[in-house]
């Protein structure tokens, strides 16, 4: 009897996670802090996840601080094998039927040294990761992003290339290629004072608006991290258009985003 309920359960989550409908602009913020890291965010339907990384020896190991790094948590087993794994499943997609999924990395440790390894660990998984060669981009299941400590002139000059990385809002207006730079996030306490409680000022709304313009006009994505998790606040940034809303509350986020009238195109 044991047997049987315990593969009954395990079977389920496993075909929860392949249908879950895809919420293609749900961001995970310190996805490895949730009790099963990448798995909760994807039963969810999120399509992009955050894990932030330490180089310890040539292991990439994932944490938010160095003192909480465990040698079991690697890069490897936390993200890039089970999105393998979901992609092979699901006919080369995370989510059937969804964009790409993105995985932000959060690179903590050195810039130079953490890109230099995590590059040759990324040309390993050139099955899953989208990657940029001899001027081409080949899509893939998955696109990395690096944020934190960039390296940005190792990464610009790499080739093959297998990340893009987190431009910041006063990179708006440069030259950088979208394939390069895809994603612009910043600080939402460095530009807004609105809390996610009652109504945005309406200075402020124009000014997130302006700032989801700019960024859509150069072909680029836009999130913002410190935002509180608020459906006041969820409600604001999907209104203006951000791309990625950012939260550490999945079930919230998900519930509220699955529950809005459809946004038009």
């Amino acid at each position: 009897m044991t047997l049987i309920v315990c593969f009954f359960v395990w079977g389920t989550a496993g075909i929860a996670a392949d249908i879950a409908t895809p919420l293609e602009r749900a961001h995970a913020h310190n996805d490895y802090l949730h009790e099963r890291p990448l798995l909760d965010a994807l039963d969810h339907g999120f399509n992009s996840v955050e894990a932030d990384i330490f180089l310890v020896g040539d292991r990439l190991l994932v944490a938010h601080d160095f003192d909480k790094i465990a040698p079991q948590r690697t890069l490897e087993t936390l993200y890039l094998d089970p999105l393998r794994r979901r992609a092979q499943k699901n006919g080369g997609r995370i989510h059937s039927g969804a964009a790409p999924f993105r995985l932000l990395i959060d690179i903590k440790s050195d810039a130079r040294a953490t890109y230099a390894a995590l590059a040759k660990r990324l040309a390993s998984y050139a099955d899953l990761v989208a990657h940029f060669d001899n001027g081409r981009f080949e899509p893939g299941a998955v696109e990395v992003v690096i944020s934190g400590n960039r390296a940005k002139d190792l990464i610009a000059g790499d080739s093959p290339r297998y990340a893009g990385i987190d431009g910041r809002l006063r990179d708006l207006g440069g030259e950088t290629p979208t394939h390069l730079m895809p994603l612009i996030s910043d600080n939402w306490k460095s530009h807004f004072r609105w809390n996610g409680k009652g109504a945005i000022p309406a200075e402020e709304e124009e000014r997130l608006r302006q700032f989801v313009q700019r960024t859509h006009q150069e072909g680029r994505q836009i999130r913002f991290w410190g935002t509180p998790d608020t459906s006041a606040m969820w409600k604001v940034l999907d209104d203006s258009g951000v791309d990625a809303i950012n939260t550490d509350d999945l079930a919230g986020l998900a519930s509220y985003l699955a529950g809005r009238p459809a946004r038009s195109k």
